[in-house]
């Protein structure tokens, strides 16, 4: 037989707090299914065969990550830079510029990073590629600004967040030009040049799951601090029902 007499006030903590802590670990657990599902996506679309650069009507939220094949030359004196990227722990920029397709369409191409002391590209001339080359690149659709990141400053250059429709009209890009998607240049071999390409092999970090048992080790414990508060308070008993 069990007798109970929960104390108000801690009961009117523990019951709210206990539902957000298993929330919490719920929410983290879908978290490290959506991590999974976009790793896997991006995996196999960037390791297909390169298809050339769509029409816009074409996207659809499958199209991200998509492997392309891009013909055509670099306009270098209308590169814009993202700001406060990182590589291995460094700070820098990526370096976003317009890449006129044989086509006569002109997409964006994020080349990848460079550190602060490179954002000028008189300081790495070596890296301005004269002539018709063929980009192997992915294809990614426009940034979405996050909660606490500032919106983009062109008059002052700073670009948190591709929207290629914004860089387009800011450096005048010609028409006709792509604003629905851009394209993530492609590292494919293991010498490390500036700027620094993506690369289609990830290496994601996933903690969600350890996340999610930390929620719920918590709201475990909580369980177990509110019980043995009560035993010790003798408002917690167990012991055989008593005998008629």
């Amino acid at each position: 037989m069990i007798q109970f007499r929960p104390l108000f006030w801690l009961t009117l903590f523990a019951l709210p707090a206990f539902a957000i802590l298993l929330t919490l670990g719920t929410w983290q657990l879908q978290r490290m299914q959506w991590k999974n599902d976009l790793i896997t996506a991006f995996e196999a679309r960037s390791a297909a065969t390169p298809i050339g650069p769509p029409a816009a009507d074409s996207l659809t939220a499958e199209s991200e990550f998509i492997r392309l094949a891009l013909r055509g030359t670099f306009q270098h004196e209308q590169e814009t830079y993202l700001t406060g990227r990182t590589y291995e722990g460094n700070a820098g920029f990526h370096v976003v510029t317009p890449f006129k397709l044989v086509d006569g369409r002109t997409i964006l191409v994020n080349r990848g990073w460079v550190a602060e002391a490179y954002r000028d590209r008189s300081t790495r001339e070596f890296s301005l590629i004269d002539g018709e080359v063929t980009v192997d690149a992915i294809l990614r659709l426009p940034g979405e600004k996050g909660y606490f990141v500032p919106e983009n400053d062109p008059d002052n250059g700073f670009w948190f967040t591709l929207v290629p429709s914004q860089i387009i009209g800011h450096v005048g890009v010609p028409a006709p030009a792509i604003s629905s998607y851009y394209a993530d240049s492609l590292r494919t071999s293991e010498v490390v040049t500036l700027p620094i390409g993506a690369k289609t092999e990830l290496n994601l970090r996933n903690a969600h799951l350890s996340y999610a048992m930390t929620w719920y080790g918590i709201a475990l414990a909580l369980v177990g601090v509110y019980t043995v508060f009560h035993y010790q308070a003798g408002r917690l008993r167990f012991g055989a029902a008593p005998r008629g």
